[in-house]
């Protein structure tokens, strides 16, 4: 083939993943296959989820690729850098190229290509991976494609930006026969009883959240047109029977028009499938929270990252923590399931906002929510606000950003201790809602001897 692709994410090295088993195939990988294909070059996705980095291997070495295709993003940073070790140092790949795109190359230019890699794709990658791909196959030089970085003799040369793909509607499903989806189904089937497919319906967030990486779409919102998507989802049930579905878009309602106009196409179709999607609280009303409901939303994700409004106003969220509180009790009063997602340890946090956020959780009463420990990415507003206070990491290729901290209010080991507390507490409050007094009782003694610690870890 022409271009290799895979991705470097092993589920065998991630206990955390192996114990919540909810996997999801490579769509940017699938997007770039399938563009390629349409314009008639010849690709083979190498999805290394249920794989071995031996059998990553062994394929490369058979299939003697032109050019490899990275996907980079946080976690299989390591994993990169084993893999193009291993094709420089390998006689049989010494005519193999190698081309990294994805979130951590925009911000990490220089390391990624002392690293080993030929290309850097910046930004959306199908219309630079297709002149890239061609002009290797052609011998022709990669000069004048934009969204490129590459060698020019022993000198990194970084192209012109890429105008963003402005009719996403023009781009193809992505390419989900190139990989073995029902090992993805039937992982979620045989832990969770029932399996679900990703898709996803816009590129880009115009939000301006200061801990988030905008690296690949940018600060934009595109959007595929409310009967392509329902095209995409009338095949996904056709081919693949899920039992229900995830868009992964950033703010899956930041469209009122458009979520109208999704609800129609469903509801003339007759699509009944389940799906959990994302928001923000703002974004919603009792319209749309009604059209969610009719078109088969399960569960709705409303941010809010804390409880405390000035954290929030720190992270340049620009909402309310009051209408988060409001949206996340609408929806479960509509039947539609919620879910949350809380960061501690943001730059300024004090004990008293770590306690609002316990309060708005017991209050809001999410069914479900996550809690991570907040660390800087590089390129984001907060990566640089915490520069100055990073502490020294191993090196590059050795690390990744969730392995930095900084000088934060308390120490890490208090953080720590402090998800703990958070966890304990809503889960004790929530066993004494529904009068489970023994579970209570344990929860609310696990949430005291965290909260003890977190005061001897200041």
């Amino acid at each position: 083939m022409d271009v290799f692709l895979t991705h470097g994410y092993f589920l065998e090295e991630d206990e955390k993943e192996q114990a919540i088993m909810r996997p999801y195939p490579p769509l940017g990988l699938l997007y770039i296959s399938a563009f390629l294909k349409e314009h008639d070059v010849k690709t083979m996705v190498f999805d290394t989820t249920f794989s071995s980095f031996e059998e990553l291997k062994k394929a490369l070495e058979k299939n003697k690729p032109a050019l490899v295709a990275l996907y980079a993003n946080l976690m299989p940073k390591i994993n990169l850098i084993k893999v193009m070790r291993f094709i420089r140092s390998n006689p049989k790949l010494s005519e193999t190229k190698i081309v990294l795109g994805g979130p951590d190359v925009t911000y990490n230019k220089e390391n990624y290509m002392a690293a080993g890699a030929d290309f850097l794709v910046i930004g959306e990658g199908e219309q630079t991976m297709l002149e890239l791909a061609e002009a290797i196959k052609n011998d022709r030089s990669v000069a004048e494609i934009t969204g490129l970085v590459h060698w020019n003799e022993k000198e990194m040369v970084v192209n012109p930006p890429r105008v963003k793909i402005k009719q996403v509607d023009e781009l193809p499903m992505p390419d989900r026969e190139a990989i073995d989806l029902e090992t993805y189904l039937s992982a979620w089937k045989e832990r969770h009883g029932s399996s679900t497919i990703s898709l996803s319906t816009q590129r880009g967030c115009p939000y301006t959240c200061n801990w988030c990486s905008t690296a690949v779409y940018g600060q934009s919102y595109r959007r595929r047109s409310a009967t392509l998507v329902a095209d995409e989802v009338e095949l996904l049930i056709e081919r693949y029977q899920p039992d229900s579905l995830w868009f992964v878009d950033d703010v899956f309602t930041v469209s009122h028009k458009w979520i109208s106009e999704l609800h129609d196409e469903f509801i003339q179709r007759g699509i009944a499938i389940a799906f959990e999607c994302i928001t923000r609280a703002e974004r919603l009303t009792d319209e749309v929270l009604e059209q969610l409901k009719a078109m088969g939303c399960s569960k709705i994700w409303i941010g809010a990252e804390s409880g405390s409004q000035k954290i929030i106003d720190e992270m340049d969220r620009r909402v309310d923590v009051n209408v988060v509180r409001e949206q996340i009790r609408k929806a479960r009063q509509v039947g539609i399931g919620t879910g949350t997602f809380i960061m501690l340890g943001y730059p300024n946090e004090t004990m008293s906002d770590i306690k609002e956020t316990v309060h708005h959780l017991k209050t809001s009463n999410p069914d479900h929510f996550t809690i991570t420990v907040a660390y800087p990415i590089a390129g984001t507003s907060l990566y640089e606000q915490v520069k100055p206070k990073m502490k020294p990491l191993p090196s590059w290729n050795e690390s990744t950003d969730r392995d930095i901290d900084f000088e934060r209010t308390y120490s890490r080991a208090f953080y720590n201790h402090a998800v703990r507390y958070v966890v304990n507490s809503v889960n004790a409050h929530k066993y004494w809602e529904s009068k489970s007094f023994l579970p209570w009782a344990k929860g609310k003694t696990k949430a005291i001897l965290s909260r003890t610690a977190m005061a001897f870890m200041k």
